[in-house]
């Protein structure tokens, strides 16, 4: 019975579709075309949405070659040395929660020695584009710090040290450069253990408003943070010490024109107290206050790097 319906269906919608025996061959195509697709809605119809079990098998082989992309970025020899963080890190999943694909384009907030960076670059691929995004350095700042400066010209020399020739256009910015022939380019922009210091060093406003410029108007902002606990004092969160509240962070992206889209527990460490008189710099790798060789050391081993938020948020109009 259901097939005569379906039968029936079909041919009443194939007849009164438009024809004509005095149209053109041409004009009979484009007809039976219209007719075909007809047929296929109230196929779609009755029957379930047929294309999009057909394209079922075409997602996941695509999703299958990200992943596949991404192991072998993961396995390079270039980052013999960074693998031992990406028990902590966990770059695939970040990089999958956060809804990166291969083509986008990225801006990376404070590439720093390039440890996401040579992810990445080769993961967007030749058709990426990837830009560093570092805050106005001023004149008090030395040293270290240098190596933040003229990312336009630096960043590109850089990348090419760490990932040759692979993957991504590269392109570096200040924040206090003319981002008009970027504005509203940016898929995404990532930002990993910096809020702190965005805060600290009095950098916040001026990369919001940076990040907000570059991004396109369905952008996402993926957050990974150092975590306090929820009732931690204003006085350990200011950013001297590394660690911020989920909530606090989430209220100063809203001030800032971005909604939540999610949160995930993805980087999470339960065995961080997360209130180290030394601050995040008290775990792994730094270890500061525990000597090599000691007792302390060994336990804050056993810990792990620091408890981390990962969010989320869209920019808002």
């Amino acid at each position: 019975m259901r097939i005569a319906t379906i039968l029936a269906a079909t041919a009443a919608l194939a007849l009164s579709a438009p024809a004509s025996a005095q149209q053109s061959q041409g004009q009979s195509q484009t007809q039976g075309s219209g007719a075909r697709e007809t047929v296929d809605r109230v196929l779609d119809t009755l029957l379930g949405p047929r294309r999009q079990q057909e394209a079922a098998p075409q997602e996941q082989q695509v999703a299958t070659e990200q992943a596949n992309n991404m192991n072998a970025v993961l396995l390079h020899p270039r980052r013999a040395e960074d693998r031992a963080r990406d028990a902590w890190r966990h770059p695939a999943e970040t990089l999958d929660f956060f809804r990166v694909q291969p083509g986008m384009t990225v801006v990376d907030f404070m590439p720093a020695g390039g440890w996401y960076s040579r992810v990445l670059i080769p993961y967007l691929g030749r058709d990426g584009n990837y830009i560093g995004l570092d805050p106005e350095i001023g004149d008090e700042f030395s040293s270290y710090w240098d190596t933040y400066r003229n990312t336009a010209s630096r960043l590109p020399r850089d990348a090419r040290q760490w990932v040759g020739l692979d993957g991504a256009r590269v392109y570096g910015l200040n924040t206090d450069d003319e981002l008009d022939a970027y504005a509203g380019t940016a898929d995404r922009v990532l930002i990993f253990r910096e809020i702190h210091n965005m805060r600290r060093f009095g950098w916040f406003h001026d990369a919001m408003v940076a990040i907000r410029t570059l991004l396109k108007d369905d952008g996402l902002v993926g957050v990974v943070q150092h975590r306090a606990r929820t009732g931690a004092p204003a006085s350990y969160t200011l950013g001297d010490n590394g660690y911020q509240r989920q909530q606090d962070v989430i209220a100063l992206f809203s001030a800032y024109g971005f909604e939540l889209v999610e949160a995930s527990e993805i980087n999470a460490n339960p065995r961080d107290p997360a209130d180290w008189e030394d601050g995040v710099w008290s775990l792994p790798p730094s270890y500061r206050g525990a000597p090599e060789g000691s007792e302390e050391r060994a336990r804050r081993a056993e810990i792990g790097e620091s408890d981390r938020m990962t969010l989320l948020f869209r920019k808002r109009p």
